[in-house]
């Protein structure tokens, strides 16, 4: 009820001040705010472009694998990824692979940097982050072991490329027992060569002993 009189009362209002009829007013009140919001939309400032995403500089890509040939173990240290301007190499079972494209793992920092610029075959095998068993030295390895080293071996082969091959070191014999070795055999080669006495000096001397049995013999 006491809506109906609101309505009835706004209504009469609507009249009296605009002389329009309630219809009318309201309709002319929709017309003026779309009006107003497409003048608005016209002079309003425009909003800022959004921010563009940040581009992260593109990686320089990695220079071609270097043959190196063979190379000795103290050489390969050289290549464990301290140095960026330098390849990272890894050797498995004496063969040097060039591993750069996975310095996240085999870099500096990486979950198998140790095994950078050595041949580490005897860990892989393991499974070993032991300093003992970074070395080439397979000896002494389970079946299960050296199976796990061939996955390995596969895995460097057809991912990455073979650079070369480490230089097997050869043991060098005791110095003093080669020395005397050496100079044996200079002395062997240097002694002069004995001359046999000459036969003739012992021929007369036979000769000269048979003539005088021979004429004792005759005296008696």
């Amino acid at each position: 009820m006491a809506v109906a009189e609101l309505w009835e009362t706004l209504k009469q209002a609507i009249v009296a001040y605009t002389g329009l009829s309630p219809a009318a007013f309201f309709t002319a009140v929709a017309v003026a705010a779309a009006l107003y919001h497409l003048v608005s939309g016209l002079f309003a400032v425009p909003p800022p472009p959004p921010p563009r995403p940040r581009e992260e500089p593109e990686a320089e890509p990695l220079p071609p694998p270097v043959q190196m040939g063979e190379v000795s173990e103290e050489e390969l240290r050289q290549y464990d990824g301290t140095d960026p301007k330098k390849p990272l190499l890894m050797a498995v079972k004496g063969q040097i692979y060039d591993v750069t494209q996975s310095r996240m793992f085999y870099g500096p920092g990486g979950p198998y940097a140790l095994f950078a610029g050595k041949d580490a075959s005897r860990a892989l095998a393991k499974m070993s982050f032991e300093p003992q068993d970074l070395t080439s030295d397979i000896s002494g390895l389970g079946p299960f072991e050296l199976d796990a080293l061939q996955d390995w071996e596969y895995k460097f082969m057809s991912k990455y490329v073979k650079v070369g091959t480490v230089k097997k070191t050869v043991p060098v014999e005791d110095g003093n027992t080669a020395s005397t070795a050496s100079e044996t055999s200079e002395t062997a080669t240097n002694a002069p060569a004995t001359e046999d006495k000459p036969r003739e000096v012992a021929v007369e001397e036979v000769k000269e002993k048979e003539a005088a049995a021979d004429e004792d013999a005759k005296e008696r």
